[in-house]
């Protein structure tokens, strides 16, 4: 242990917003049980993570990795050469801040920095958001004391006697969306007495989502429902053109929606990606949900994800390479159907953890004798 006096706690992992909100919301945690604990982050080089972290108002180190590129090219070399800077950097930065436990939370980063942190004797935990892991927690499995889990029969990919099941951290605001249905309708002018269908494509925009929209564009028009559209900001402007050619009043479409809790307390029925964090949201929040997994995700975790729901009737599972034929016209099944919403909604709820954050800080501390 550091001889400061204060906890020293180092969080590493990140390349998307899936790996870097958990690791904000477990930092966030922590300070909550105690605010005299000392918290460095550690990402990878021009990752999201580098903007994002400190913008939560953490300090934050960056590592030179990357992927490493399945097919053989000059990428293959410059990776091990990034790796090995990246295994003396994480060295450097462990000897100078002093951490009393390490907590890696997926992406390269951790991999590099937990490696290191776990031979030098430093207490080390993985938070996998994932019920199929990635390669990098994969890797970490033997090295670290504790793996906290979101999901059921992890002990298939880690040792059992470390599994802990706390859920994936979710944004708070989600924990209560039952009171603001009237401040929804409000702040989206939408109509108080029409169903709605929400549909969401991540930040920067699912393709197949968007286009599977604009091919059924004036079936949504037509019917009696209304649209919450998350475009993402690649697809905006192509969904405003496919907007001025029908008369679509009831259609709103948007780069990005920043009051999700206002939007999830307003839908009916949702439409989505499968990544874990989406997920872990959409069981706190108790809706008929669609999901059309990503097929461009590693080890394709996002199917795995959506399959864990619809095989016990929490969620419809539609395939990416489906969505353009099926997905509107399933969607405007289930918001005409209110048995099948409620059934959905009532299974997805069974399956909601609301304390994760607080979960992992404790078994975070817990390392630290």
């Amino acid at each position: 242990m550091n001889n400061n006096k204060n906890i020293r706690i180092i969080i590493s992992g990140g390349g998307t917003g899936g790996h870097i909100f958990p690791a904000i919301s477990i930092a966030n945690a922590l300070k909550e049980i105690d605010s005299s604990i000392e918290i460095l982050f550690v990402g990878a080089n021009n990752k999201m993570e580098m903007e994002r972290v400190p913008a939560a108002g953490y300090k934050i180190e960056g590592l030179p990795i990357e992927g490493f590129q399945r097919k053989l090219s000059f990428k293959t070399i410059t990776f091990f050469f990034k790796l090995f800077r990246s295994l003396i950097k994480a060295n450097g930065i462990l000897r100078k801040f002093k951490p009393d436990a390490a907590v890696g939370v997926g992406g390269y980063a951790s991999g590099a920095l937990l490696y290191v942190a776990s031979s030098k004797g430093i207490p080390a935990l993985i938070q996998e958001q994932n019920s199929y892991p990635g390669i990098t927690n994969k890797l970490l499995k033997n090295k670290v004391k504790k793996i906290c889990v979101a999901y059921s029969n992890m002990e298939r990919f880690f040792p059992k006697e470390k599994i802990i099941l706390t859920g994936n951290p979710v944004r708070s605001n989600i924990l209560t969306i039952s009171d603001k249905r009237e401040k929804a309708i409000e702040h989206f002018s939408f109509d108080k007495d029409k169903k709605t269908l929400l549909i969401l494509g991540g930040s920067l925009g699912a393709r197949t989502l968007n286009q599977s929209l604009i091919k059924d564009i004036e079936k949504l028009a037509q019917s009696p429902f209304q649209v919450l559209w998350q475009t993402g900001k690649l697809y905006i402007n192509e969904a405003k053109e496919a907007l001025k050619d029908v008369n679509a009043p009831n259609i709103k479409a948007v780069a990005f929606i920043d009051k999700m809790d206002l939007a999830y307390s307003l839908s009916d029925v949702i439409i989505s990606r499968a990544g874990a964090g989406t997920i872990s949201e959409l069981c706190l929040v108790g809706k008929a949900c669609i999901l059309v997994p990503s097929p461009n995700v590693t080890e394709d975790h996002q199917t795995k994800n959506a399959l864990e729901l619809a095989n016990i009737n929490a969620a419809v599972l539609i395939k990416d390479s489906e969505a353009k034929d099926k997905l509107i016209d399933k969607a405007l099944s289930i918001l005409n159907n209110e048995q099948q919403r409620k059934e959905l909604g009532d299974n997805i709820l069974k399956l909601k953890i609301t304390d994760s954050a607080k979960r992992i800080a404790d078994e975070v501390l817990s390392l630290i004798k």
